[in-house]
C-alpha cells in the first residue's frame, strides 16, 4: 500500500455514532467520492464500514477500530479484538495507537505487533503517533509506517497543531526514523497538504475537511461570526 499512496492523499472516510453521516453505506459512497477526486487511498474505522468501502472501490485500505475501554485511554485499535475484526475486513493496512500509553488489560503493543505479523504477514502496519519517542519505539517495533495522528490529542501534547511552525514536529520525526512519515491531523486547507509533502511527508491523511460536512460547516460560521 504504501507505494500506491506515496506522494498522494488518503482521505479518511470516518462517521461516528453520534454523527449525522454515520451508515457503513454513505460512507462506502464518500470513499466513491475521494476516489473520484483523485485519493490514492482510503482510511476507514470499523470492519463493517471498511466491508462496504471495498465492494464499492479498490482503493487500499487503512483500516482501524475506534473503542473505549474503562482502564485505557487508548481507542484507536487497542486490542487483540480490534485487531481480529481488522484482519476479517479486507483492508491492506492496520492503524493503531502506538503511544506509550497504558492499553486495555495492559496489554503491549509489541504483542500486537506481533501477532499481526504471524497471523497475517501481508498486512501493512501504522503506528499512529503522538510524539518523537513514540516515532521511535515505532520503528524499533517493526512497523512499515508512521502517522502523526495523535499530535495534540493527548495528554503529553494537547492543543498542539501539527501545522505549527512551519509543520516543526513533522520535520522532526522525519529526521529522526528511517520509516515513511505519513502526515496526518489538521490539515484542513490544500496548501497546508502540499506542505507537508514538500516538507517531506510520505502522503497525506485528511479527514474531517473533506468528509465532515457538520465540521466544514462550523468553519465557515465562526469566520462569519467574526465579520
Amino acid at each position: 500500500m504504501l507505494s500506491e499512496v506515496k506522494n498522494n492523499l488518503i482521505v479518511s472516510c470516518q462517521a461516528l455514532p453520534d454523527e449525522p453521516l454515520h451508515s457503513s453505506f454513505i460512507m462506502s459512497k464518500m470513499a466513491l467520492a475521494a476516489k473520484q477526486g483523485g485519493a490514492k487511498g482510503i482510511r476507514a474505522n470499523s470492519k463493517e464500514d471498511i466491508v462496504e468501502i471495498k465492494k464499492e472501490v479498490d482503493l487500499p485500505v487503512v483500516g482501524i477500530v475506534k473503542r473505549d475501554y474503562a482502564d485505557s485511554p487508548v481507542y484507536i485499535t487497542p486490542s487483540y479484538q480490534e485487531v481480529d475484526e481488522l484482519l476479517a475486513s479486507g483492508c491492506e493496512m492496520i492503524a493503531m495507537d502506538a503511544t506509550r500509553r497504558n492499553r486495555p488489560d495492559n496489554i503491549a503493543l509489541s504483542e500486537l505487533v506481533q501477532y499481526v505479523r504471524e497471523t497475517a504477514p501481508t498486512i501493512q502496519l501504522m503506528a499512529d503517533i503522538a510524539t518523537l519517542e513514540d516515532a521511535i519505539q515505532a520503528e524499533q517495533l517493526g512497523f512499515d509506517c508512521v502517522s502523526t495522528t495523535l499530535y495534540g490529542y493527548t495528554e503529553e501534547t494537547n492543543d498542539k497543531k501539527l501545522y505549527d511552525d512551519d509543520f516543526a514536529f513533522l520535520r522532526k520525526v522525519i529526521e529522526h526514523v528511517r520509516l515513511p512519515v505519513i502526515a496526518e491531523g489538521n490539515i484542513l486547507t490544500p496548501e497546508l497538504a502540499k506542505r507537508c509533502l514538500q516538507v517531506g511527508a510520505h502522503s497525506v491523511v485528511v479527514g474531517g475537511a473533506i468528509t465532515r460536512p457538520q465540521q466544514i460547516t462550523n468553519r465557515f460560521i465562526e469566520e462569519i461570526k467574526s465579520y
